[in-house]
């Protein structure tokens, strides 16, 4: 599928690209796309793979000093029972459990840069486990699902955004972001739990997801209750707080163990670069192909010719002023943040459109940008129904993104 969507985006580009020329006479057409193509391989490796590597590094070594220290192998026992049904690959205690599940944390607080690196340390524990190393395994795919539906308890980044702009309520987004993002979480486990001929309605699994069902609904109901200005406070120390008490508790584990922390560094770490390297062909091949798509304009027609399709349907468009968001989201995440703040610059922060732009902002993550990183780390080149299943639950989350905008700012 990876390979039709990749060869797709270049002939739709050059298709594209020919109408206008041909309708409009804009000889400038391909110059553009062409240009496209070279920033966005540019953008592949000095804005992400290089700056990536770094962090790699860091995170790493940190993580192999978890490993012997036992942390993460502690954090598997605990959510072995879940997490045994949702990956039964996954042998019971394998420390890609705790890897996993410290990704999700950190990706549901914002910490982009913790959890990059220990999403592509847990995507390498699963390789191991992989027996068809070029094929994506069934533990992979549910990994890489559950990522790209991108579920955020604290769009912290989305607020202050809004309060740059000038809102009146920065934080009014909240309740439906994390509305919007969880149903594309539960999109994702039930759509892989299907494919894949999972129990999911057992004791176990219905019993964790109504527990995070309500911690999800303590953490909406206490932060409704501030401020913006509070809730950055708190976002803050808390996200932050829990780095820090991760890295300490990794640290100090290492010294109870008796363990050679900076060795156990250093050997984690050489690996930072290394994998970092690995990405480039997959960032450049999959950013510069949604570059040409864009700089083309087959966005904005698709976008135009929905709006029609919904005007001669005699049914309300005011969403559709947000939808450039929604279709560049799962593409590229500053492509998505940058149409974000184009929306609210045009209709305001505070306007419906502007409202939604938000939502789908906080929804869903890069589906392709997320596959291109965590199979290209490695060198799984048959995805299977892995962007589909993306795909699936950021429609799932651009449904539902539409829905509470229509019950909260209609």
């Amino acid at each position: 599928m990876l390979n039709y969507i990749w060869i797709g985006f270049f002939l739709i580009a050059f298709l594209v690209a020919t109408l206008q020329f041909i309708f409009t006479g804009d000889f400038a057409i391909f110059e553009k796309v062409v240009k496209s193509t070279f920033e966005m391989a540019k953008f592949s490796v000095m804005d992400i793979a290089l700056p990536l590597a770094g962090v790699m590094t860091l995170w790493l070594g940190l993580m192999n000093i978890g490993e012997k220290a036992g942390a993460i192998r502690f954090v598997s026992r605990i959510v072995g029972p879940f997490f045994s049904k949702l990956y039964p690959e996954i042998p019971k205690g394998h420390p890609a459990s705790g890897q996993l599940v410290m990704n999700y944390s950190a990706n549901m607080l914002g910490l982009d840069n913790a959890a990059t690196p220990i999403g592509l340390k847990a995507m390498q524990s699963l390789q191991e486990l992989n027996p068809n190393k070029e094929t994506a395994s069934n533990a992979q795919i549910m990994f890489l699902a559950l990522n790209t539906a991108g579920l955020t308890l604290l769009p912290i980044n989305i607020i202050a955004q809004r309060a740059i702009l000038g809102a009146v309520n920065p934080a009014d987004i909240l309740v439906p972001v994390l509305i919007a993002t969880y149903v594309s979480t539960l999109t994702a486990i039930l759509y892989v739990g299907i494919r894949q001929r999972l129990n999911l309605l057992n004791r176990t699994v219905i019993g964790w997801l109504g527990a995070i069902t309500f911690i999800i609904g303590l953490i909406v109901y206490g932060f409704s209750r501030l401020d913006s200005q509070q809730m950055s406070v708190a976002s803050s120390i808390t996200g932050n707080s829990l780095l820090l008490l991760i890295i300490a508790t990794f640290l100090i584990g290492g010294l109870v163990r008796k363990v050679n922390v900076y060795e156990a560094f250093i050997e984690g770490a050489k690996q930072g670069f290394e994998t970092a390297v690995k990405t480039i062909p997959y960032l450049v091949g999959m950013l510069v192909a949604i570059g040409a798509f864009r700089a083309s304009g087959a966005m904005d027609m698709i976008i135009n010719g929905i709006a029609s399709l919904f005007h001669l349907m005699g049914l309300n468009t005011d969403f559709v002023a947000a939808l450039p968001n929604a279709f560049m989201k799962p593409l590229s995440g500053s492509g998505a943040k940058a149409l974000m703040v184009e929306t609210m610059k045009t209709y305001g922060p505070d306007s419906f459109a502007g409202h939604l732009s938000c939502i789908f902002q906080g929804a869903a993550d890069t589906t392709f940008y997320i596959v291109a990183l965590y199979f290209g780390s490695v060198g799984v080149t048959k995805t299977r129904y892995a962007i589909s299943a993306g795909l699936i639950a950021d429609l799932a989350g651009a449904i539902a993104a539409i829905i509470v905008a229509y019950l909260f700012f209609a």
